[in-house]
């Protein structure tokens, strides 16, 4: 071992024995193409996100976006698990994406520490524009970034130490009146618990992997003519509606009407993992009892036909 990586260690060694707590710092953020950047920009803002929190010391982060986890499980629960749980919340609201709007709406609802941050294209929420929001270069121009990382460690590290001294401490809901806190019920377990509960929800994981064909087997959904279709076919289905819900236009608009009855087979087949079912769901809400396409991210809200407005 060289020398200077003997003492990078001895460091990082002494760090954890003096702080051997590991705070966690969830991420909410888009993470999928959108507004006109691709998944990858999104992929190297989170990179910013964490390469800012491991620059705190004391207390120490573990950052990492609120839907991740070492264990299978249901994505909708450990995103709301994570949301709450995390000792601080780092919401990126660039874009204006609808889940994520969704997501720190629950935080806000729990009244814990949060930062927002946007980035110099995205204008402020009506609702969120009371809050401090930390703005950064969408082109994620170094010099500027390298200024963004440090503000945000010092925003995330002075929200926590905030919220830790004072007990009425509030991000947003207490600055209105007097509010019950929104709150998840927890409870102890023992290990035997946690482990035997972990075991019946990888049961019944696999019990749905069985009805799930890979390439090549069928899954007993049947869609076309009678023929069963296999789980890719599900997918390039999803995947065809979601762009046409994209496009809008009349020919796609058209296309998409032909669909309905394909996505309806899939929302009401049993076999299916829920993420499919959903996703079915809000391609259905995408097309109006007309014929007429709902615009995707109205449809997404789950609004009906009128848009939703920022101010109402």
């Amino acid at each position: 071992m060289m020398l200077g990586e003997a003492v990078s260690k001895t460091i990082e060694e002494q760090t954890e024995k003096n702080n051997p707590e590991v705070l966690q710092c969830g991420i909410v953020m888009p993470i999928a193409a959108m507004d006109g950047v691709t998944a990858d920009h999104w992929a190297e803002v989170k990179t910013i996100i964490i390469e800012a929190m491991n620059t705190l010391d004391s207390p120490r982060f573990s950052t990492a976006l609120v839907s991740d986890a070492d264990d299978v499980g249901v994505i909708q629960k450990r995103i709301v698990q994570g949301v709450y749980a995390s000792d601080v919340v780092v919401c990126d609201v660039s874009g204006k994406n609808p889940n994520v709007m969704f997501e720190l709406g629950m935080r806000l609802a729990f009244d814990k520490p949060t930062v927002i941050i946007k980035d110099d294209k995205t204008d402020y929420m009506f609702d969120t524009g009371v809050i401090e929001h930390l703005t950064y270069p969408r082109d994620l121009r170094f010099a500027r970034i390298v200024d963004f990382k440090q503000l945000l460690a010092k925003k995330v590290l002075a929200t926590y130490q905030a919220s830790q001294r004072d007990p009425e401490h509030s991000t947003f809901l207490k600055n209105f009146g007097t509010f019950k806190v929104a709150h998840l019920s927890e409870k102890e377990a023992s290990a035997e618990q946690v482990i035997l509960e972990s075991l019946a929800e990888l049961q019944r994981e696999v019990r749905v992997l069985r009805n799930i064909s890979s390439p090549g087997y069928p899954t007993p959904l049947d869609v076309f003519d009678g023929g069963a279709i296999r789980l890719d076919q599900v997918d390039g289905i999803l995947q065809q509606a979601d762009k046409l819900v994209n496009y809008g236009g009349p020919d796609a608009m058209r296309e998409l009407s032909m669909m309905r009855t394909l996505l309806k087979r899939i929302v009401d087949s049993p076999s299916l993992p829920n993420v499919y079912i959903e996703k079915a769901k809000m391609l259905l809400r995408s097309i109006s009892p007309r014929g007429r396409t709902i615009p995707a991210d109205t449809a997404r809200n789950g609004i009906g036909e009128q848009p939703r407005s920022d101010a109402s």
